[in-house]
């Protein structure tokens, strides 16, 4: 069925249809009455406009790029779920891209997205990015960032409240006692990360306590299972030293562990529990959570990123830029993460 077909139907002007499935027949004068005859009919007969016809008029074409690390990352599943659910209240659909973490291919899927005249684009960029944003501002395509964002890049973001959440955890760990917190975080240069890392070394030194480089662990993010074993061998003594076939060298009386991602933290419980090592006599904080966090460590303290104020609130910047009639004043968010003390 066709736009003529239905306006033959009901005795009206193609361009009259047009107006109200547009959702601008107010605007153009049509009556009330007019406009329900024309949607209780397109309802009946379970039309759907062809959605490039009317980009080609309208010049949108309802659709946002979405570009991630990784969807097999529960924490990105959740954001792109939050991202379209929030999309599909506005009558927008999402077209979804994983970069596996590599920069070559975040860029061909940005430049894809914007050949093939998305909106705009919601991106949790990886550090490798800066470039590809520059080119999107260069060419006025709309865009967000979500999670994390370039200092020196005036864009539009939405992000936690990194700094204040990592202090909370670790205070709460430190008022437990414990002072010989480890540091375990993964060795990208990401804003989250940057920032969470700042805030551990920050606290640490206002408590008065001394940070030994030993519990400082930055872990290979592209081999971060293997490299996190070796870690933990270290820290806790465990295993024969891996290649060199030596005993590891035992950073001494380590009695907390910070991780500054969700997955850092599945992997060393996952290891913990594998080696019958008693994770509760460790005070234990992290950033977000997950299924293995509340199966083998419940009384994890956690910072529960807020996903679903992410989706919303990028989908919401994104349409005032995309339809803003003068300069858009880039927006920036910083939002409460949500802190579950489970070990209080």
């Amino acid at each position: 069925m066709t736009l003529r077909d239905i306006a033959n139907e009901l005795n009206l002007s193609k361009t009259t249809i047009s107006f109200v499935l547009s959702g601008i027949g107010t605007e153009k004068g049509i009556s009330a009455a007019t406009q329900k005859r024309i949607l209780d009919y397109v309802r009946q007969v379970n039309f759907e406009p062809n959605r490039l016809a009317r980009s080609l008029v309208s010049g949108y074409t309802n659709t946002i790029g979405v570009v991630v690390p990784s969807v097999g990352d529960m924490f990105y599943s959740e954001l792109v779920m939050e991202i379209e659910n929030a999309a599909e209240k506005q009558g927008d659909i999402i077209v979804i891209c994983s970069s596996g973490h590599d920069p070559q291919q975040e860029a061909k899927m940005i430049r894809n997205l914007k050949a093939n005249r998305v909106d705009g684009l919601i991106i949790a960029p990886t550090e490798h990015c800066r470039e590809e944003l520059v080119g999107l501002q260069a060419d006025h395509v709309p865009f967000v960032l979500v999670d994390r964002y370039f200092s020196d890049l005036d864009t539009n973001w939405v992000v936690a409240d990194e700094y204040r959440a990592t202090e909370i955890l670790l205070d709460g760990l430190i008022k437990k006692g414990r002072c010989r917190i480890a540091l375990v975080t993964p060795d990208t240069g990401v804003s989250a990360i940057t920032i969470r890392n700042k805030a551990y070394l920050d606290t640490m030194r206002k408590a008065g306590m001394e940070v030994d480089d030993r519990l400082v662990c930055r872990i290979r993010r592209d081999d971060y299972r293997a490299d996190l074993v070796r870690t933990l061998d270290r820290l806790l003594g465990e295993g024969i030293g891996g290649a060199t076939g030596k005993a590891p060298e035992k950073a001494p009386d380590v009695d907390a562990f910070f991780f500054t991602t969700h997955y850092l933290a599945s992997e060393a419980l996952l290891y913990m529990h594998r080696r019958g090592i008693d994770n509760t006599r460790f005070g234990l904080a992290c950033f977000h959570g997950s299924p293995v966090i509340d199966a083998l460590a419940p009384a994890m303290n956690v910072a529960r990123i807020p996903l679903e104020s992410y989706g919303s609130c990028a989908v919401e910047i994104l349409l005032a830029n995309k339809n803003a009639s003068e300069k858009f004043e880039n927006v920036h968010r910083i939002l409460p993460s949500q802190i579950i003390m489970n070990n209080k």
